[in-house]
């Protein structure tokens, strides 16, 4: 107990004088002040606290009050009542500020976001509009600045106006694919759009039919903050409608042999129509059909005479008033017959037949079938190249492919086992425009040649000018991202624009090895519609002139509306050797032609005039390959043997190349089987000739020279010229083993049915994984349960339509079997919804706190109901900061810095003082007076006692004054004081008071 009272008197010692309670008057003026502004902040929405517990901490202020009521603060009362203040001030900042205050803010705003359905499902989204058009001019509160917005929405939204107090809708500008309904993407969407200060609220016009994405996690989000969504259900129901359910196709067939063709018809009403049957695009059989309500059957005998890939579709032609929806009209499937395995030889049409003519020689001398096609008729679907155990493409540039046909090779290399070579020359690898592509992905060498190399750099500029067609902007800003791709790391480019700031660099010229970098960039751009060239050529012209760049490019893709630059201007680019191409798209006249054209000529670039905005990614990519013809190394050499091959068995003495394409291989696991000799300053960095490697299931090389008469005129010459080439394919090409596992898939609604079934001699269980390959570039792993003897199989949602590629690998054992297989979605599932679905929107008012509107702007009152001021807050952490830091100097100055307050005032002038001649003479003499009285103490050897101590008073000791604080001696007049009464003289009085209080502690 006694330990207590002496811990708790360390924080509140004993007060040095009585207690008295008007003492407490600062302590209870502060707390009520701080709670009554606490409070008012709080409940007057100005303030509000993150953790208002911590106000608690105010009570410190009684242990401040009492350190200062107990005496220990030694300052006089006055000073001592406002240092005391002061402090309690600073406690009060300190409290509010671990309270984690936040300033609060108002705001009586609507901002009211429009996602409008426009899916095929819908018939006509006209009468929405209106709908939302007279809502926003006729039915906003007046003197409010509400803000209104529209997105439209099909498989993806799009926005149309941001929200504003304008509302200038004129016109659909976006396009989507209305071939799906993704309703959580768009709420998601329409919610990001709202601003985070006005009360914002979505209204969702739709006909609930949802056939991607799930509403669960956005409905509880929009929930959480705040956001109601109204929705105005489109109702809809249709009555006659015939569709394509199902092309049944044998699994497994026989040349020769006929078989059937299943076709499944489905219809809500009955009626007539005529059954169609291609084969790869060709009529082979027609039948008129007289179908029932509900589920229809027919076939047809198809027969197979030779190997390869097969594509059937199945569809029913019937007149526009028994049908809705003629989408869900057509249906695909495919059989594939394996035969001999073939090469397939992509070259380049406008090229040299020289470039290729010696390669078909040598692979048909090898016994292998080989079949040539042009670059632009390349199969768009890796089922359609399951014939070929080999692709090679033969200095055919990229830009004679469409995504589309090189996401193909990709799949047919990666998931069904295809063999790839590509061969050099000068429309090959970087110079062709591969570089950052899906090809550079499958070589085993990259298009980023090594820092060690040192290579003329290009520099390109591109201007963009905002083109007045369907989503012109964003053409501009694809084309120009996959242009910068085509360039080299080292080489430069730069974009320009005209934007609210008038032109300049979205960003100047940087290397393009920097591309994630630059693509925010691009992204973020706001193009304009500039007035005139002359200015912004001007600037880019500047920007290239400064670049020590071997070659100077730049592309301007315009409508042709600028004033053309002056001629002044034109003379400038001729001298500097910086080249102009220019892109016409959708000019308004034969003068804006003329003029664009005039400029790419005399600057010898060149001029466009595409008719589709799909073909400006092809002109933007031949534009950028102009920069990389420096990789080109046009030089003799002797290919060296860098690591042993299979390839190069029984092969000796390689001959002479007269050049090759620079490239880098890529590490671990390619292998590098050629190479060009080092360079003699650099002995260590050699250039990859023939490189392998294994990618996915298939295996790629690359062959950086050539097999023509450019570089390779001496191996085609060679005696080991067919046994290399022959060598090489095989090294490369799919090896068939007889397998043991048959694969059958078909589509049940939105899921897709893969089932495996094992027909080895010896039965076993096997562990069965599937690849399941579709749209969009996504997969998916999959894992095969066994539901039979010898029969493994497995449901996965489909994602889209469009073609799905499947692998399967059984393991048991010492097994090792593939399976392949596949089938196509022809369309999606949005084509058969027959009606509305009122019950998905009304979960989506349920959940969100909206309504189900009635279609009627005046009753609707979106911008009236349930309208609630918008309160915002933000941190105000930092000036609190500032007042703790202007109030601990202040608290600090007040009770250590003593004022001479008649000093300053003799500093300012305001007051005089004349010093006496009388008062310094007694200064000296009391001086004098004192140094003797010292001195005649040092002199008595006794001890002085009280009754002999000299007649002159003490200075009194620092800190025993009752207030704490030291005081100035001050010296008497020379003269002696007279004794005290009572005979005691005043220094006895002084020891006895010292006595006294010693005894008392």
């Amino acid at each position: 107990m006694k330990a207590l009272r002496r811990y708790i008197s360390s924080f509140f010692p004993k007060a040095r004088r009585p207690f008295q309670w008007r003492e407490t008057w600062p302590l209870l003026v502060f707390l009520v002040l701080f709670g009554s502004v606490c409070a008012w902040l709080e409940f007057a929405h100005v303030w509000m606290f993150a953790r208002p517990t911590m106000l608690g901490l105010i009570v410190l202020s009684v242990w401040v009050w009492w350190m200062h009521f107990a005496g220990y603060a030694g300052l006089p009362k006055k000073r001592g009542t406002l240092s005391l203040l002061v402090r309690l001030v600073l406690l009060g900042v300190l409290v509010m500020a671990l309270a984690e205050p936040r300033a609060v803010r108002s705001r009586d705003v609507m901002s009211v976001v429009f996602a409008l359905d426009v899916s095929d499902s819908i018939y006509s989204p006209d009468d929405a509009l209106k709908y939302v058009t007279e809502t926003v001019q006729n039915h906003r509160p007046k003197g409010k600045q509400d803000e209104a917005g529209l997105i439209i929405f099909g498989k993806t939204p799009a926005c149309e106006l941001s929200p504003s107090m304008s509302f200038p809708f004129e016109a659909f500008n976006s396009q989507v694919d209305r071939g799906a309904t993704n309703i959580e993407q768009t709420l998601s969407y329409a919610g990001a759009l709202l601003p985070e200060d006005n009360q914002g609220r979505i209204v969702l016009i739709s006909d609930g039919v949802q056939t991607e994405g799930s509403l669960s996690r956005i409905l509880d989000d929009l929930k959480a903050r705040g956001v109601a969504v109204d929705v105005l259900p489109i109702d809809y129901s249709y009555s006659n409608e015939v569709w394509m359910e199902r092309l049944d196709l044998p699994q497994a067939v026989k040349l020769g042999e006929s078989y059937e063709a299943g076709m499944l018809v489905k219809a809500l009403s009955g009626g007539k129509g005529k059954l169609v049957l291609r084969e790869n695009g060709n009529v082979i059989a027609e039948q008129e059909v007289e179908y029932k309500e509900g589920t229809n059957r027919y076939t047809v005998p198809i027969t197979l005479r030779s190997t390869g890939y097969y594509e059937y579709t199945a569809s029913i032609e019937v007149p526009k008033a028994q049908d809705s929806l003629p989408q869900n009209n057509s249906v695909l499937n495919y059989i594939f017959v394996e035969g001999e395995g073939k090469v397939l030889l992509v070259t380049d049409g406008s090229g040299d037949r020289r470039d290729w003519e010696s390669l078909e020689r040598a692979i048909r001398e090898g016994e292998r079938a080989v079949e040539r096609i042009d670059g632009m008729d390349m199969p768009r679907d890796a089922a359609s190249l399951m014939p070929y155990d080999c692709i090679v493409f033969v200095n055919v540039p990229q830009d004679q492919f469409d995504i589309q046909q090189l996401q193909a090779v990709r799949d047919s290399v990666y998931n069904l086992g295809s063999g790839f070579l590509m061969v050099g020359g000068a429309n090959s690898f970087g110079p062709g425009g591969y570089h950052r592509t899906v090809i550079e992905e499958i070589l085993p060498v990259s298009m980023d040649v090594s820092q060690k190399k040192v290579l003329p750099k290009g520099a390109l500029a591109i201007i963009l000018h905002t083109c007045e067609f369907a989503e012109g902007n964003t053409w501009g800003k694809r084309i120009t991202k996959q242009a910068i791709k085509v360039l080299g790391a080292q080489d430069e480019v730069g974009v320009l624009a005209y934007t609210q700031n008038g032109e300049q660099w979205l960003f100047e010229l940087t290397p393009a090895g920097e591309y994630e970098k630059l693509v925010p960039a691009i992204n973020g751009a706001q193009i304009g519609d500039m007035p005139s060239f002359q200015n912004t050529m001007n600037l880019g012209l500047k920007g290239l002139m400064k670049s020590d760049a071997a070659t100077r490019h730049m592309i301007i893709i315009s409508d042709g509306d600028p004033q053309p630059p002056t001629p002044a201007l034109i003379k400038e680019f001729i001298e500097a050797q910086v080249s102009v191409s220019m892109v016409a798209i959708f000019p308004h006249g034969g003068l804006e032609i003329s003029k664009m054209q005039s400029v790419a000529e005399v600057t010898g670039g060149r001029y466009y005039f595409p008719d589709d905005p799909n073909q400006l990614p092809a002109i933007f990519i031949k534009e950028s390959k102009t920069l990389k013809r420096s990789m080109l190394q046009n030089k003799h050499f002797t290919p060296e043997v860098a690591f042993p091959s299979p390839i190069l068995k029984g092969i000796e003495g390689l001959p002479e190349l007269k050049g090759y394409v620079i490239t880098s291989a890529k590490g671990h696991p390619a292998m590098t089987i050629l190479t060009a000799p080092a360079d003699a300053d650099d002995a260590d960095d050699q250039d990859p000739v023939l490189s392998v490697w294994q990618h996915g299931l298939g295996k790629t090389a690359a062959f950086t020279s050539d097999f023509s008469t450019n570089w390779g005129e001496q191996w085609q010459q060679w005696g080991h010229f067919q046994p290399f080439v022959k060598q090489l394919l095989t090294d490369i090409s799919r090896v068939k083993k007889d397998g043991h596992l048959r694969m059958s898939t078909h589509t049940s609604g939105g899921d897709a049915v893969i089932v495996v079934e094992d027909f080895h001699p010896e039965e076993g269980f096997l562990d069965i994984n599937a690849k399941l390959a579709g749209p969009n570039q996504k997969t998916e792993n999959i894992q095969l349960k066994q539901v039979a003897p010898r029969r493994y199989q497995a449901t996965v949602p489909l994602w889209g339509h469009g073609r799905y590629h499947v692998v399967a690998q059984g393991l048991g054992g010492e097994r090792k079997d593939l399976a392949f297989g596949g089938f196509i979605v022809p369309y999606s599932p949005e084509y058969l919804r027959f009606r509305s679905n009122r019950q998905t929107l009304q979960e989506v008012a349920d959940r969100t706190g909206g309504r189900v509107l009635s279609g009627d702007p005046a009753k609707d009152e979106i911008y009236q109901r349930g309208r609630a001021p918008k309160r915002s807050s933000k941190p105000i952490f930092d000036w609190l900061l500032v007042a703790l830091a202007i109030l601990v100097p202040l608290d600090v100055a007040l009770r250590r810095i003593q004022l001479d307050w008649s000093s300053i005032k003799s500093a300012l002038g305001l007051g005089r003082r004349t010093a006496s001649t009388a008062t310094m003479g007694a200064l000296m003499q009391a001086k004098q007076s004192a140094a003797a009285a010292i001195e005649s103490r040092r002199t008595e050897r006794p001890m002085p006692t009280s009754s002999n101590l000299p007649n002159m008073p003490f200075p009194k000791r620092p800190g025993n004054s009752p207030s704490g604080s030291s005081n100035v001696v001050k010296q008497p007049p020379p003269q002696t004081p007279p004794p005290a009464e009572g005979g005691t003289s005043t220094t006895e009085r002084l020891l006895d008071l010292k006595r006294k209080r010693d005894k008392d502690k």
